[in-house]
Formats: structure tokens, sequence, C-alpha cells
């Protein structure tokens, strides 16, 4: 029993620290963006040629945002002639179809692409692998169907390819329906702390800026040289963050290029979406670990910080873990009653403070942008905190199922509202 007692003692003293490093990060991260030297992006470069573009809107079931996006696009600042546009319609049962069909009536460089065969596999990733082999350009520009960028955003991403080691550009999201409810204003303050404080900051002292998946860019040639993107793998935007650095190119990431999406209106949608994000993210940590400890690309800072960010979403399940060896250290007679609950109280204020920054890194986000109403809500997080161990918790459980099943993994879309309608 001894032995057992020995573990978890060590487990404990693990945990903390594990959290406290979480915690110290993001501390530097918020010193960074107050104190630090900020790294610009490519926007003083000024050049009259520009590279032939494709641009990809993955689509499922999008009929109340499709016309939104598409309107975008055709008034985008950019020489039409030097752009190709390809909206996935991925199996919908909606007016998606007659929607995109409409379109590419009026406008020659819009090229939809449907994908309606029962024996295609539905999936982001799918999807973009089966349009990457067709487009006729090599630098692609994603949007997801909700999204509504700004004129000049592709011009501003595809900038930043004029540096030979940039394999893949990401922009900064901002919601659209942030005054809906409490709901969609704290999405709004936690996005403003990941983009302002969290990837500037990964920017700035050359670690791993992800690239998000949508209002980004990436060169076609390098994500076909890798072998595409994983159908097995739900965060195909994380995956392919790594599978740029593992390989030697960078991610740069451009504050200011700002587009706007539609977050969940509601806390089942939000949770659902926490639990894929989870299970996605995971999946790519049992991929990739191994690789980013003995990368040869990667510099000891950008390992650490990547590993930290592997293991992110699989904090809840350390924490639960915590908890239940904490439990069992008290009735083993191995732990004070007080020394129990103080580092359970500990455990949770570093959780809070690291795992998803909600105090002072969002803070900090929400006061670069100017918006010091805001902070008022800040201790609100504690509660959405709580939401998130449960169902990060939930998703690192489906990533053990996919790990040991080899299940096939199915791609959810996050609800759309009516509000997305214009």
């Amino acid at each position: 029993m001894d032995f057992f007692i020995n573990i978890a003692q060590g487990y404990q003293i693990f945990l903390l620290i594990f959290m406290l490093s979480y915690m110290i990060q993001h501390f530097v991260f918020t010193y960074n963006r107050l104190y630090g030297e900020q790294k610009n992006y490519y926007h003083d470069i000024i050049d009259n040629e520009f590279p032939m573009v494709s641009i990809i809107v993955p689509m499922h079931n999008e009929e109340l945002v499709a016309r939104n996006i598409l309107d975008r696009l055709v008034q985008l600042d950019y020489p039409m002639q030097q752009i190709e546009i390809i909206p996935i319609n991925d199996h919908s049962d909606d007016k998606t179809k007659a929607i995109l069909d409409e379109y590419a009536e009026k406008y020659p460089h819009i090229t939809p692409y449907h994908r309606l065969d029962e024996e295609q596999k539905r999936g982001k990733a799918e999807s973009l692998n089966e349009v990457m082999a067709i487009c006729k350009h090599n630098i692609i520009v994603v949007f997801d169907a909700d999204y509504i960028p700004a004129k000049e955003s592709v011009k501003s991403l595809v900038i930043g390819f004029k540096d030979p080691q940039v394999g893949a550009v990401m922009g900064r999201v901002l919601v659209h329906n942030s005054n809906v409810n409490l709901l969609t204003i704290m999405l709004d303050m936690e996005r403003s702390g990941g983009y302002q404080v969290g990837q500037q900051a990964r920017y700035n002292m050359d670690l791993i800026p992800q690239y998000g998946g949508t209002v980004g860019a990436y060169r076609r040639s390098v994500v076909v040289e890798m072998g595409g993107f994983d159908p097995k793998v739900l965060a195909e935007d994380t995956e392919l963050t790594f599978k740029m650095y593992l390989n030697g190119w960078k991610v740069a990431y451009a504050n200011k290029i700002e587009c706007y999406e539609e977050m969940p209106e509601n806390w089942a949608s939000r949770a659902r979406q926490v639990r894929r994000w989870a299970r996605g993210h995971n999946e790519v940590m049992f991929k990739h670990l191994f690789s980013t400890f003995t990368s040869k690309y990667l510099s000891l800072k950008a390992k650490w910080d990547g590993i930290l960010l592997l293991f992110v979403y699989m904090m809840p399940f350390f924490l639960i873990l915590g908890v239940i060896n904490a439990i069992f250290l008290f009735f083993m007679d191995s732990i004070a009653i007080m020394s129990s609950i103080t580092a359970l109280v500990l455990i949770l204020a570093i959780n809070s403070f690291g795992n998803f920054a909600p105090f002072f890194q969002i803070a900090i986000a929400n006061y670069l942008d100017g918006r010091k109403a805001s902070l008022k809500l800040v201790p609100m997080f504690t509660f959405n905190f709580v939401l998130y161990v449960f169902y990060t918790g939930l998703g690192f459980f489906d990533a053990i199922g996919d790990l040991f099943s080899r299940r096939d993994v199915h791609w959810e879309k996050t609800e759309r509202s009516e509000r997305g309608r214009k």
C-alpha cells in the first residue's frame, strides 16, 4: 500500500507543478502583450503583384449564412481575375446547393463543388482534401461559412507568403453576435483573450501561434507534401499547425486581419462545440506529442510551448484525477484535511488562471481592445470554467475511444441561428 500512496503523493506534486506551468506561461504572455516588444505582421510590405489565390468555403446545411459569406467574397479588394472561389456543398439537405448554383450563374469565378455521393464521407478534412486536388492555385485561403471577412482580408493574408519560411497565415477572429446574451458576450471576451494576448504573444516570442482553420491561408504544395488533412482527426487546424512546425515551416499571425464569426447562443450548443474541440485537440496530442519532444526544427522554448498547447484540453482530466487522488490520500491518512482542502483550492485556482486563463489574460486582452466595461464580467468566467472542465473531460474520453477503437470520427458543425440570415 505504501507504494500506491507514494505514487499518489507524487501525482499531486506533478499536478501542481504542471498547472503552475500554465499559470506562468499565461502570465508571461500577458506581460509580453503589455510591456514586451511587439512583432509586426507583413502589413508594411507594398507589392503590386498579387498571387493567384483559391478561396475555399466548406459548407454543410448553411442556407442561413451562405449568402452572407458569398456576398462578402465577391466584394473583396482583390483582382477578381486572380481568384477562384470554391464553396463546398458537403452533403447538404437544405437550400445550400441551390444558393451556390445561383451565385455560380452570376459570378464566373465562383465554382461550387458538390459532394453528394453517399460513398463520400462527410467532413471538413475530406472536403479540403478533395478540393485541394482540383484547385488551380498554390495559395489557398479558407473561410468558414458563418464568417464575415473584411474586403482587404485576402490581400492582407497572402502578403505573408512573401516570407519563404511561412507555410500558413492566420488572422484574428471576432464575434459579430456578441450582444445577444451573457454567453455570447463572454465568448467574445474569451476570443479576445485567445487572439489579442495568446496568439500575438506566441507570435512575438517565436513560439507556436496556431493556424485556426478559418480566416487563414496556406501553401497547397506544402500541405499536399505533408499528406493533406487526416480525416481521423477532428481538429484539422491544430494538426496542420504542428505539421507545419514539425516540418520546418512557420505560421504567421496577423492580429490586424479581423474577421467576424457567429458564436453559439445557448449553453448546450457551446458545450457540444467545446467537447468536439477537446476531442480533436487530444487526437492531435496523441499523434504528435513525441514528435514535438524530438523535433529538430523547434527551439527548447517552442517545444515547451508546444507540449503545453497539446496538453491543454487534457488538463480537466488531470484535475478530476487529482481530486480523486486527494480523497484517496485523505482516507489513507496520508494527507491532513486542511492540507487536502488547500491542495484542492490551489489546483482549482491555478487551473482557473492557467488552463483557460480567464482572469488576467482575458482582462488584459479586453483592456487592450478598449472594452473596459466588459471587465466587470471577468468573475463570471469561474462558472464558465466549470462547464469547460466537464465537457473537455468528455472530449478527452471521446479521443481515448477514437485512439483504441480506430473508429471513424464524425464532424458536427455548430448550429446557426436565424440571426445569421440578413
